[in-house]
């Protein structure tokens, strides 16, 4: 009786802490009805003559984007101030196109939407000179259904997308919403790719584009780590920039134990389908184990090619020696950003793609498993030029 008890009041206290939540959310919402509601009724009273003689400002508390609205009819312009204003968003309207090239300069917009027919100036000289002024503003283009073909035409020059007339409340919110999506997944991959240093074992696994090494260990000018062991013996992989570009590997081919080599000689490949790419020592020595587990499951280095994924364990012969033509620590952060660098700009300008565009990198974004989306010419230049020791 005890234990139905308590299974009821468990029951009872969940569905009142739902019932809870739900009436407070729903009070939250109406709350920020209210509020865009009086911006609404307030803002469109104010007077902004002295900006642009036909704007009109409506601005909301923690607006979800900034819209600014063009076209030469008033009747759409209320709509768009209307029904984005209560859905969350900041708007400004205006009836010239130039009217909102002069604000565009003075402000920031998330969005522009502009008409496409207009008189003076219409919505592909809008977009352009958009574009050129503020290459980071989504242009959206409002168009009947006559001109849609037009409309699409606008795409080349740099319009995200268009809306087309007439439109309900729901359908233009919806678009709108699905806009910004669009856009916050396109600037967080325009954000520059970060590296970290991390101490040993501290690395997590992370959906990212960020670049990791670990404190403590050398990288070589050909992306080889090494890492020494408290018995001195040094522990040799690949790093995470050659672990991003490549993406998951298809195979590890091994030294064998008991080899010979000098620091630049080659160590081990990494296979990608009927490509491979060669991966030379940063140290000189002898081969004493090589990590079975990674050899058996390539898929490891998926997770890190640090710390336990290893390649292969040497008995250094001239490790002080070596060393001096490693980096580690901040002069280690700095190539790693250099070669970031240098990689995003041999890839913008000399490869041709093969993967979708949502995935062609943006400023300072390396695509992970880039080596796989390039044409043999170009992974051989790539892998000729970041992965081999400069004679």
């Amino acid at each position: 009786m005890g234990v139905f008890l308590l299974i009821v009041a468990i029951i009872l206290f969940v569905i009142a802490d739902l019932i809870i939540r739900t009436v407070l959310k729903k009070a939250e919402e109406k709350k920020l009805k209210k509020q865009r509601e009086e911006a609404l009724a307030v803002n469109l009273k104010l007077d902004y003559s002295h900006e642009s003689k036909t704007l009109k400002r409506v601005e909301v508390p923690n607006p979800r984007a900034r819209i600014l609205a063009v076209d030469d009819e008033e009747i759409v312009l209320d709509s768009f101030r209307k029904i984005l204003v209560l859905a969350g968003y900041s708007v400004d309207t205006v009836q010239t196109g130039r009217e909102a090239l002069g604000l565009i300069q003075k402000r920031h917009y998330d969005f522009l939407f502009t008409d496409l027919k207009m008189p003076e100036m219409d919505g592909i000289e809008v977009c352009k000179a958009a574009k050129h002024l503020r290459p980071d503003i989504d242009v959206i283009i409002i168009t009947g259904y006559a001109t849609v073909e037009s409309a699409v035409e606008t795409m080349k020059y740099g319009a995200m997308d268009y809306v087309q007339k007439p439109f309900t409340e729901d359908e233009l919110v919806e678009m709108v919403n699905k806009f910004l999506i669009r856009r916050q997944e396109r600037i967080k991959k325009q954000l520059k790719s970060r590296v970290h240093i991390t101490h040993i074992g501290e690395y997590e696994a992370q959906d990212t584009i960020d670049f990791y090494i670990p404190g403590g260990v050398f990288i070589a000018p050909w992306h080889t780590w090494a890492g020494i062991t408290e018995s001195g013996e040094v522990h040799v992989g690949m790093d995470d920039f050659a672990c991003k570009i490549i993406g998951k590997a298809d195979a590890v081919e091994a030294p064998n134990p008991g080899m010979e080599v000098k620091q630049g000689q080659l160590l081990f490949n990494i296979r990608l389908g009927q490509n491979t790419v060669p991966f030379h020592s940063p140290i000189s020595g002898r081969i004493i184990q090589v990590n079975g587990n990674v050899i058996e499951n390539p898929d490891r280095l998926e997770l890190t090619s640090y710390e336990n994924n290893w390649i292969c364990k040497i008995d250094a012969e001239k490790l002080e020696d070596d060393i001096k033509n490693l980096k580690i620590g901040q002069e280690a952060v700095k190539y790693f950003e250099e070669e970031i660098d240098r990689l995003h700009a041999y890839i913008k300008k000399s490869v041709t793609k093969t993967h979708d565009e949502a995935n062609i990198p943006a400023d300072g974004h390396i695509y992970i498993g880039e080596l796989r989306a390039v044409p043999e010419k170009d992974f051989n230049a790539i892998v000729n030029d970041f992965f081999l020791p400069k004679a």
